[in-house]
């Protein structure tokens, strides 16, 4: 069987669309948060791999002080810095961060929150499997309560990222790859666009910029020799590709992200999350990012491409 041109060599289920893979000469600094064991360790080791200086666990007093520092004394000049932060820090502290981050911006400095994020059900059975304690569990809180307290507490951080990313059904490799591609291989001032493929039985991803509902087209799993193919066989998009109602809908969004992107572009995003969802996740979305992204690809723009049920 043949096979199209994203499936004929073997790639990632992550991979990232770019012409350059250099880091701006600007000092920049990352803060990594987000809920324990939604995967900020793995997170940092990244950034740490590909060569930014990483500090985790540092108190949120000296995280001003720290980045100022870094970007404006020569004898302390670092290009790229990775601070982890978590809900140990006190919660008037955490409250006042945002504001923290806002003075650093204004002052020119590149300096952007990454969260990390999973379901409480999720978070919750990888300590179980770890059998790691909980940071804010003690005597008077049991792990469900120390969850739920921990996300009241980052809710600001939460806020302030330009970079959300929801771990509940991201594998280790998965996230690797996603912080690699949108974090540590981003451009300053340019705009990481991830176009991904889901299946709504799953539930839609939950920090979106745009979701598109692809359930509406000609579904392959109801042709038997298709049901154990994807979106990116060749089979699956000639079968596709042979209807004018899948035709027009990707000519519909080409023309409507063509025309909102530099909009937000424009507004100096950071980061856009477009989500194309099936029934399962495995044909026609997946088969509609292909196409997106080879569009994208043609602009000359930087795009990572994530099929979340292909793992």
């Amino acid at each position: 069987m043949r096979k199209s041109r994203a499936a004929a060599s073997v790639q990632p289920i992550i991979r990232c669309m770019s012409s350059s893979n250099k880091h701006s000469k600007a000092p920049r600094v990352v803060l990594v948060t987000g809920l324990s064991g939604s995967g900020k360790s793995i997170a940092l080791q990244v950034l740490e791999d590909v060569g930014y200086y990483c500090i985790d666990n540092l108190p949120v007093s000296l995280f001003e002080t720290l980045a100022r520092d870094i970007t404006t004394n020569p004898s302390k000049a670092r290009d790229l810095t990775a601070v982890g932060i978590d809900a140990r820090s006190p919660g008037n502290e955490l409250a006042h961060l945002p504001e923290v981050i806002k003075r650093l911006r204004d002052h020119g400095i590149d300096c952007e929150v990454v969260f990390l994020d999973a379901d409480d059900a999720i978070l919750i059975q990888r300590f179980s499997e770890t059998r790691r304690r909980h940071p804010l569990t003690d005597d008077e809180h049991t792990l469900d309560e120390a969850i739920v307290l921990e996300r009241e507490t980052l809710a600001p951080l939460n806020e302030a990222a330009r970079l959300k990313i929801d771990t509940t059904r991201t594998s280790l490799h998965e996230l690797r790859s996603l912080i690699r591609a949108r974090v540590a291989e981003r451009q300053a001032g340019e705009m990481s666009i991830l176009l991904q493929s889901f299946g709504f039985k799953h539930g839609a991803p939950r920090n979106a910029d745009f979701v598109f509902d692809a359930r509406c087209l000609p579904n392959p799993h109801w042709q038997p020799e298709l049901r154990p193919l994807t979106g990116r066989d060749q089979a699956v998009a000639d079968f596709l590709s042979d209807d004018l109602k899948v035709h027009g809908m990707i000519s519909h969004l080409e023309d409507f992200l063509s025309q909102w992107v530099p909009c937000f572009e424009e507004e100096g995003r950071s980061y856009l999350t477009i989500a194309i969802g099936c029934t399962g996740g495995q044909h026609r979305s997946v088969f509609l990012v292909e196409q997106l992204q080879l569009r994208f690809e043609a602009q000359g723009r930087e795009v990572v491409v994530n099929h979340r049920e292909l793992s």
